[in-house]
């Protein structure tokens, strides 16, 4: 999921996975488990593969993976009076987090210390607020 400040006026699908869970209309998370990573760092990627000579393919690019239940936490954190989500949407066990290689990536030159998981939550329900997509205080 690609996360982060949003540039269009437009709702996109990454932003409204974030959106679902801080507007209350779901009093349930989904048993999924992601790779995140912000917009930004996405778009650097974009810039280097332009311009670096050896690049060719595909890169993934994945700051952390990490289950719903987890961004839940973490919006919890940050937004304590935010009315989250308390459980997940079936009793199965959590589908599990798995591990994305960043070996390939590095080779653009992009730095392993991508914008953090938190920070680009946290950006997103910002630019989320500021676009008038949800109202909170």
């Amino acid at each position: 999921m690609v996360i982060g400040p949003l540039l269009q006026p437009t709702l996109n699908t990454s932003a409204e996975a974030i959106l679902k869970l801080i507007n209350g209309s779901s009093s349930t998370y989904p048993n999924f488990s992601f790779g995140w990573v912000n917009v930004k760092d996405v778009a650097l990627a974009h810039i280097l593969a332009y311009e670096v000579p050896s690049a060719n393919g595909r890169y993934c690019m994945v700051e952390r993976v990490v289950h719903y239940s987890e961004v839940v936490n973490i919006i919890r954190k940050m937004y304590p009076t935010i009315p989250l989500p308390e459980k997940c949407a079936d009793d199965k066990p959590f589908v599990p987090t798995y591990q994305v290689s960043k070996e390939k990536i590095r080779s653009l030159g992009i730095e392993l210390k991508l914008i953090p998981l938190e920070t680009s939550i946290k950006e997103t329900i910002e630019s989320l607020k500021e676009k008038g997509f949800v109202r909170f205080d």
